[in-house]
């Protein structure tokens, strides 16, 4: 029984905002058990009330995790106890990530910079060997969003920490493509989230993708 469960179990880090929050709540719609992290306590919140405020039958069920994606021993233990109740994960979302503020290479902001490096790429690299035995245990698979800004100007933070979470994952998918976990590097559309509105201010949002129709589009693919 637990070997069944865990194949519908996800795991999504960074599941407050964006599209993060729209993949945890339509994996919760289509039947999944979904583990939302986030340091939001209020999304995580609003996550819930949407998935419940749906009723539909045959959804699945939400624990809320308000966890630091950078506390080594925060995500040590949710691992441990994922692996406890359910004996595995079938999927992995990683949505989690800092978007500092543009500013020229010249000019960044420490404190950004240091935030980029220990979300985007320090978490990524220490979570990827507690998850991927969960992963295996399930033959599971690992979702990455790729946003390539890299080399853009003024989006060197931002750009260059996301870059490298992504060369992270691109090695991590080589080297299990025989044996798995599976691991999809998917490039969402530009979505009119918060995060792009601090990027692109004044652009039409109107010709922007609906971050639901995105989670829905790229869990198909799946």
């Amino acid at each position: 029984m637990t070997q069944k469960i865990a194949a519908r179990v996800a795991l999504v880090t960074g599941a407050s905002r964006g599209l993060g929050a729209a993949m945890a709540e339509q994996l919760a719609l289509r039947g999944w058990q979904v583990v939302a992290v986030a340091r939001t306590v209020g999304g995580l919140e609003e996550l819930d009330d949407r998935v419940k405020r749906a009723g539909l039958p045959g959804a699945g069920g939400l624990t809320l995790a308000p966890m630091d994606v950078t506390n080594d021993d925060a995500m040590r233990h949710l691992c441990r106890s994922i692996h406890d109740r359910w004996g595995g994960l079938g999927l992995w979302v990683h949505a989690a990530i800092h978007a500092a503020p543009l500013a020229p290479a010249g000019h960044l902001d420490q404190k950004d910079w240091d935030k980029s490096v220990a979300i985007n790429i320090r978490a990524c690299g220490l979570l990827i060997p507690m998850v991927e035995p969960l992963l295996t245990a399930q033959r599971g698979t690992a979702v990455f969003l790729d946003d390539p800004q890299a080399g853009k100007p003024f989006f060197g933070a931002y750009g260059a920490t996301k870059a490298a979470q992504i060369a992270l994952a691109q090695s991590w998918q080589a080297e299990t493509a025989k044996h798995g976990p599976r691991v999809v590097i998917a490039t969402p559309a530009g979505m009119a989230t918060a995060t792009r509105a601090r990027f692109f201010p004044g652009e039409d949002r109107s010709k922007l993708a609906d971050v639901q129709g995105e989670a829905v589009r790229i869990l198909d693919s799946l």
